[in-house]
């Protein structure tokens, strides 16, 4: 699915390369041999994945704020890319709560000045993919999978700023970016990611994973909502398999979904119930009553268009994906070599091998 030929010596900007899913993301590229430029404002958090895997070593970074117009036009012109990768963004819905106007700020008008940046000084792209989430649509607790066609929407600050996203990218794409001949700009669409190197504050794993580190127990707030969770690696692929077909075919310019399989969908009890048998020491976890704010239960992907139009299919199992992640965690205790271990991990997921944890 994933093209090495096409990659190959292709310049691609990322924007938000220093976060977990753009940490994978840079390195995978660079392991495929494109010409990287990372455009963000800092790490994240402390760990991270970008700085224990050396991800910044073999490409170029940019220092910049999506949200300065200015800042991100001159990144465009400076790298001069073929694609274009949006990743930059305010991903945590509890801290969009806390921090509204950061995250429309940076969900929203942070979209705009990319957009805007390539119209002005992207004489070469020809294929930007705009990364948003599975939580941009109005989500009505449907059992079912949602389409690229349904209602964008989003109870929180976060969701709804993912679903305005989609909106800004809908209308640059007919305004400024409808020569077929052009750049192309599509929306991909995915959500609970997991993987290794994930330190974000507020979520199940790297929560999960924190407490096993330091032998402590972990505070699970909704142990029977479900959510379709997939390895990190699954979305990415779809990213850089819309990218090929969009430097081939306008037609492609579209919103995507990209999200695991059906038996995927497990609920959090389950998960963490399934990384305490893997864990090779003690791991408990207790219920965490609040007060919380609003999450949903209930949200999952049709991602039978990617299938269809694309032959994209979900890389990685859920099973093969905790197995990776109790490795990684491990190694990372163990004192090993992340750069080297992530990239390995990469070339195994990517073959569909298992992960058996002794």
């Amino acid at each position: 699915m994933v093209d090495p030929d096409f990659w190959r010596d292709r310049r691609v900007l990322v924007t938000g390369h220093t976060g977990f899913k753009g940490a994978w993301l840079a390195l995978w590229l660079q392991s495929l041999g494109a010409r990287v430029t990372g455009y963000a404002t800092k790490v994240p958090t402390r760990p991270s994945l970008f700085e224990l895997a050396r991800v910044g070593e073999n490409m170029e970074s940019i220092e910049g704020d999506v949200r300065d117009p200015e800042a991100i036009a001159a990144a465009v012109a400076a790298a001069a890319p073929e694609v274009v990768i949006h990743m930059a963004a305010q991903s945590l819905v509890r801290r969009s709560f806390a921090e509204p106007r950061e995250t429309y700020e940076t969900n929203v008008m942070g979209t705009v000045n990319v957009l805007d940046a390539v119209r002005r000084n992207g004489e070469g792209v020809r294929a930007l993919v705009n990364v948003t989430s599975d939580k941009c649509y109005e989500n009505r607790e449907w059992e079912w999978g949602y389409r690229e066609a349904e209602p964008m929407g989003g109870h929180d600050p976060y969701s709804n700023s993912k679903g305005c996203a989609e909106l800004v990218t809908d209308a640059f794409r007919r305004s400024f970016f409808s020569d077929p001949d052009g750049t192309r700009v599509a929306t991909a669409r995915a959500g609970n990611v997991i993987g290794g190197g994930d330190w974000g504050e507020d979520r199940l794993v790297p929560d999960i994973m924190r407490a096993a580190l330091a032998g402590e127990e972990v505070r699970v707030r909704n142990p029977n909502s479900i959510r379709p969770w997939q390895h990190v690696l699954n979305p990415l692929s779809g990213y850089l398999v819309l990218a090929q077909a969009l430097w081939d075919s306008p037609e492609d310019a579209a919103g995507w979904n990209f999200g695991p399989a059906d038996e995927d969908a497990r609920p959090v009890g389950w998960i963490v119930e399934r990384m305490a048998e893997l864990w090779p020491g003690e791991l408990h976890w207790v219920f965490d009553d609040g007060p919380h704010p609003h999450e949903a239960r209930y949200l999952k992907l049709d991602s039978s268009r990617a299938r269809g139009r694309l032959g994209w299919r979900p890389l990685v199992g859920l099973e093969a994906a905790l197995q990776s992640i109790v490795e990684w965690y491990r190694a990372l205790g163990d004192e090993a070599d992340m750069h080297a271990l992530t990239l390995e991990q990469t070339e195994r997921l990517c073959r569909r091998e298992v992960f058996p944890v002794t």
